[in-house]
């Protein structure tokens, strides 16, 4: 009998088991997808892509994006010029960005409330801008500085010292951004 209890018990562990694993009891557990590739971008690559921004207008133009297993990952490369820091912005999603300064310094500005909110430019990112922050945090960042933005706060170069270069990574949760 008590063999036969022991033998009920261990039964039922494995169909539970097997059943919180999404398989049926004797199969082989399910297969994890393949890994991914991993995508490499190099300095030179990244160098050139920046040296080729239009040097009279703010760009913020992807380098690569891709697919990660479940959302996408976006390199950008980021070009203003000293009399060009733009608009406070905050982007109504859930990705965050990184900043990784390659060349130049400013001041940025984050967190806060956008102040004398205006439309947005034909082609430009549809969520609030304005002219100014009103009670973010300002800080100085040069060249190898991070920092990361999360998503839906509001940012904004207040001044730049010289034309400055920056990647931006974007994890995006949501997969909206174009693969390239």
């Amino acid at each position: 009998m008590r063999l036969f209890v022991c033998s009920c018990v261990l039964a039922c562990g494995i169909v539970l088991s097997a059943a919180a694993q999404g398989t049926s009891p004797g199969s082989a557990p399910a297969a994890a997808p393949p890994p991914l590739p991993a995508t490499v971008i190099s300095a030179a690559d990244v160098q050139a892509f920046l040296k080729a921004l239009p040097p009279d207008e703010i760009s913020d133009l992807p380098i690569r994006v891709v697919d990660v297993g479940g959302y996408k990952v976006g390199v950008f490369g980021v070009f203003r010029a000293r009399t060009m820091p733009g608009d406070a912005i905050a982007h109504l999603t859930r990705t965050s960005e990184i900043y990784y300064i390659v060349k130049g310094s400013g001041t940025l500005v984050t967190g806060g409330t956008i102040g004398a909110l205006k439309p947005p430019p034909a082609g430009r990112n549809a969520g609030p801008r304005g002219d100014r922050i009103d009670g973010g945090v300002s800080r100085k960042v040069a060249v190898g500085d991070i920092i990361i933005i999360p998503g839906r706060t509001p940012h904004w170069w207040s001044s730049l010292d010289s034309d400055i270069n920056y990647l931006i990574y974007r994890p995006d949760p949501d997969g909206r951004m174009n693969l390239k």
